[in-house]
């Protein structure tokens, strides 16, 4: 029974990273399929108050990782920040990418069950409390990121340069995902 056990948390430990890395193929097919011209846009109702651009929004994103490297996986080469006034959209795919390999390298560390393992906790950033690594640590980290592909793709719209189906249908066709991803199991 212990070994099926074990077997059962192993398999969800993959799951989740497999389901992170996928996170970062709908981030990816977001970036291919923009219009540049929405890349810097505002809402017109943001106009002069602010608000984010898309760039400003993916520039997040990778800083947002950034951060929970820093302070969780010190041991993990941490990548370069973007400037969210200044970052392309190529610059943007290729630190997205960076980010999300060594998120990956912190959340297989996180819900590993050896004895060694370095990643124990989960910081957000000083303005929160720490958790303990593990499922809420992915969790969290996906939601927030899903949350922000919401923010783009209706900003997108709201600017005149909606995504095509082509590329917001993709993020929900996750049989696809994974095996542009290289995993050879689907999703389960």
């Amino acid at each position: 029974m212990k070994r099926e056990s074990e077997d059962a948390l192993v398999e969800l430990r993959d799951v989740l990273v497999e389901t992170y890395a996928v996170n970062d193929a709908m981030n990816q097919q977001l970036l291919r399929h923009l219009d540049p011209r929405a890349w810097r846009a505002r809402a017109p109702e943001a106009q002069g108050r602010g608000g984010r651009t898309i760039a400003a929004i993916f520039a997040h994103l990778h800083n947002s990782r950034l951060n929970w490297l820093k302070h969780n996986a010190v041991y993990l080469k941490i990548p370069a920040p973007l400037s969210p006034d200044r970052c392309t959209m190529k610059q943007a795919a290729t630190a997205l990418s960076k980010s999300a390999e060594q998120c990956l390298r912190m959340l297989t560390d996180a819900l590993s069950m050896e004895e060694g393992r370095r990643v124990k906790k989960f910081s957000r950033g000083s303005w929160t409390r720490t958790w303990p690594a593990g499922g809420t640590m992915f969790a969290y980290m996906f939601s927030h990121e899903a949350h922000h592909r919401g923010q783009i793709l209706m900003l997108a719209h709201a600017v005149g340069y909606r995504l095509p189906p082509a590329a917001w249908g993709v993020i929900w066709q996750w049989d696809r995902l994974w095996k542009e991803r290289g995993f050879e199991t689907r999703p389960r």
